[in-house]
């Protein structure tokens, strides 16, 4: 059971593999230059795919902003790395050279743009009078305060020079974004910030949502946002706006197809799989709680399907965290409530895993749940109630050996989730 669900999960990825989804969207050559900007998580593989599939004799330059340890090796296009999920000077530096590069381009050039999960911290550029450690510090109160993705890139595309449709707006040249989505509802505008989609949400909006998690920003956060507020400082480029009339959008990557991928990799095993939902999101711990609901009545009722059934979604979920020392990403934060809900439940076992192969800020992309996972916690004297309270997934999984480890996928369509009843 553990290896048909870990084959399940490396499906969904494979199936969201830039080298293999990307080259059949590649446009012809323009009559002058074709600059990249690639930014997230996926970017050094969809630059490496844009490579190996662009005319030899064909100008071509650009960059990649990918995270630390994402990288890949091209040769027409420079991969830079910074950090992830909290910006650094190195995105802010790649990002300002990425600008530049597209203020330069004509009406005869195309910016070709490789967007994917990620982006967002990445293609740092703060807007005017946000300084970088300011920008470093709002971000990290948002990743604490359970926000929804959503909700962060509001806030983030009303701090930034290039999101929020912007990027594309400097440019005179035609634009083609090819993007894979990481985000529920697979909107453009949320994925990566949206650095070339127009943008619905306000400044207004950006302070709402601070308010709503009581974070108090600093100062330079705050004026920006209350400048832009009042009608003193320019609002992003909104939809319908003719200064992204040259922008085409063509999303390559979603997680549904993956999902669809892994339920054929289950069906092949001899398992019904059943595609919940692409886009759940809420606190982990309660997704947890209703996954373990619909477990439970496929177990004990055989409704509404028979095992060996599949339940599969994909989303994401936040976690709120609450503990100073708390280890471990939402899918491990998922499956450890999820051990909690089902015990005493036979025969059931799961996969949460994040497609980029990163879950959180630790080197797993998830973990694995046996039905004797509880059990074996216990022999080993942990605490599986009082870990989840400390937010301590990954020490608690890691200790019974049951991490999920790929190293970067260097893709990212959010979150999979499988849970196999046998």
């Amino acid at each position: 059971m553990r290896e048909l669900l870990e084959d399940s999960f490396r499906a969904a990825v494979a199936a969201a593999n830039p080298l293999q989804i990307l080259p059949a969207h590649l446009p012809p050559p323009p009559a002058g230059r074709t600059f990249v900007v690639g930014a997230g998580k996926a970017a050094a593989s969809m630059a490496l795919a844009v490579e190996r599939h662009w005319p030899a004799d064909a100008p071509l330059e650009g960059i990649a902003l990918t995270r630390y340890e994402h990288g890949l090796p091209t040769t027409r296009l420079r991969v830079i790395e910074a950090s992830h999920p909290i910006p650094d000077e190195a995105g802010e530096k790649a990002a300002r050279e990425i600008l530049e590069g597209v203020r330069g381009l004509g009406p005869e050039d195309r910016l070709l743009a490789l967007i994917s999960g990620g982006g967002s911290a990445l293609l740092s550029l703060p807007a005017e009078g946000v300084p970088m450690v300011d920008l470093k510090a709002v971000t990290s109160q948002l990743l604490r305060s359970g926000a929804a993705i959503q909700e962060i890139n509001t806030v983030r595309k009303h701090l930034s020079a290039v999101q929020g449709g912007q990027l594309a707006v400097a440019s005179r040249a035609p634009v083609l974004a090819l993007v894979i989505s990481d985000v529920t509802g697979d909107d453009p505008t949320h994925i990566a910030s949206g650095p070339c989609s127009p943008d619905p949400t306000t400044y207004a909006d950006s302070l709402a949502i601070l308010a709503k998690y009581k974070i108090e920003p600093p100062l330079s956060v705050r004026w920006r946002l209350e400048s832009g507020a009042e009608g003193r400082t320019p609002e992003t480029p909104k939809p319908g706006d003719p200064a992204l009339n040259h922008v085409e959008t063509r999303l390559i990557g979603t997680a549904h197809r993956s999902l669809e991928a892994a339920a054929k990799r289950l069906r092949n095993g001899g398992v019904t799989p059943a595609v919940l939902s692409d886009s759940i999101t809420g606190e982990a711990s309660e997704v947890a709680k209703v996954m373990a609901a619909l477990a439970r009545e496929v177990r004990r009722y055989g409704t509404p399907w028979r095992p060996r059934a599949a339940l599969i979604s994909g989303g994401e979920c936040t976690v709120t965290v609450r503990a100073e020392r708390g280890r471990g990403g939402r899918c491990a934060e998922f499956l450890l409530a999820l051990a909690i809900e089902l015990e005493g439940v036979e025969n059931v076992w799961a996969i949460a895993a994040d497609t980029d192969g990163i879950d959180g800020t630790e080197d797993n992309a998830g973990a694995i749940l046996t039905p004797d996972t509880l059990a074996r916690a216990r022999a080993a004297g942990l605490d599986a109630k009082a870990m989840l309270a400390a937010n301590d997934s990954y020490g608690f999984f890691s200790a019974l050996g049951d991490l999920v480890v790929t190293g970067p996928t260097r893709t990212n369509v959010n979150d999979y989730r499988a849970i196999l009843i046998a």
